[in-house]
């Protein structure tokens, strides 16, 4: 008999709930929610197991924890805790917030789980990684953030809502920090293999840019609160990559060394994502004013990893 893959997810809020109840309809492993408020997880994996006999019938076995007793020998573990952006506020705010929360967290789950791949959720996402990943004391290919594959989404979402394709005919890629300088490529954006630059005028392209890199304040600005299905899909889509060992190119917060011209920072690029992480960054061949700014990019999170105390 197989033994199911272990998964912890730290944060039962609106993306560490959402993230729970995909994983286990997907069925990728058991589930152990840790909250510092212990009733909120194990009500959340109550709730959500009394599920499983009804809509997708899944065998995973979730469970809520106030420590993290529960989480050893995990495969992957998953950090959403943190204060969540609100409106007005900047990822910079952040911070000083939320460094403190994931330092604690990071260490905790290396001490229970040391051959665990790390996937951080919480913002400023690209520092944050930073964080975890000092706190941890795991090899950087193992701690990876979240942002670069739910960016993407909302630029493939938005390309496919102005064309009125699915889309699934879609690719594209967005590089950078999750923040301001995120840089959609352009130049990487097909529709059905077709080039975006010859379906659609420059000047929609640029709006629709803009609208990548704001989409997160937009969706804060409606709802008064940060996004959590598309960023929780995004989460999961990591996870199944590396549990499955399916080696997808998927862009996410990977420590450079040296690459793109960057060195010592975590920062949004294309990576081969499998069982041991991070096994791969690809580097695409960009123009000069896009290297440009994702070396601004990368300049950006760099400071703030300093203000960090880091």
């Amino acid at each position: 008999m197989q033994i199911r893959k272990k998964i912890t997810i730290v944060g039962a809020g609106k993306v560490g709930s959402t993230v729970a109840q995909i994983l286990a309809y997907k069925g990728l492993g058991d589930i152990v929610i840790v909250n510092r408020t212990a009733g909120k997880a194990q009500g959340i994996a109550m709730d959500l197991m009394q599920s499983s006999p009804v809509v997708e019938g899944f065998d995973a076995a979730v469970m809520g924890a106030g420590d993290y007793a529960e989480t050893k020998e995990s495969d992957v573990a998953i950090i959403t805790a943190g204060l969540p952006r609100k409106e007005g506020m900047s990822r910079d705010q952040l911070l000083a917030a939320n460094a403190g929360a994931v330092r604690d967290i990071a260490a905790q789950l290396a001490r229970h789980s040391p051959g665990a791949a790390m996937v951080v959720v919480t913002n400023p996402l690209d520092v944050m990684v930073h964080v975890a990943w000092k706190a941890s004391g795991f090899k950087a290919s193992k701690v990876i953030g979240m942002a670069g594959v739910l960016d993407t989404a909302r630029f493939r979402h938005f390309i496919a809502k102005e064309l009125g394709v699915s889309p699934r005919l879609v690719s594209g890629m967005v590089l950078g920090g999750h923040g301001d300088l995120m840089l959609p490529l352009v130049d990487y954006a097909k529709v059905k293999g077709k080039p975006l630059t010859g379906l659609m005028p420059k000047e929609k392209i640029g709006r629709i840019v803009r609208r990548t890199v704001n989409a997160g304040a937009e969706i804060i600005s409606l709802e008064g609160d940060s996004a959590y299905y598309a960023p929780a899909s995004s989460v999961v889509q990591m996870v199944e990559s590396i549990l499955l060992d399916k080696k997808m190119i998927l862009p996410c917060s990977a420590y450079l060394n040296g690459q793109y011209g960057i060195k010592g920072v975590f920062l949004g690029v294309p990576v081969r994502l499998g069982k041991n992480g991070v096994e791969k960054i690809i580097e695409l061949k960009l123009t000069k004013e896009e290297l440009t700014r994702l070396q601004d990019s990368a300049r950006s999170v760099t400071e703030m990893v300093k203000k960090a105390g880091i």
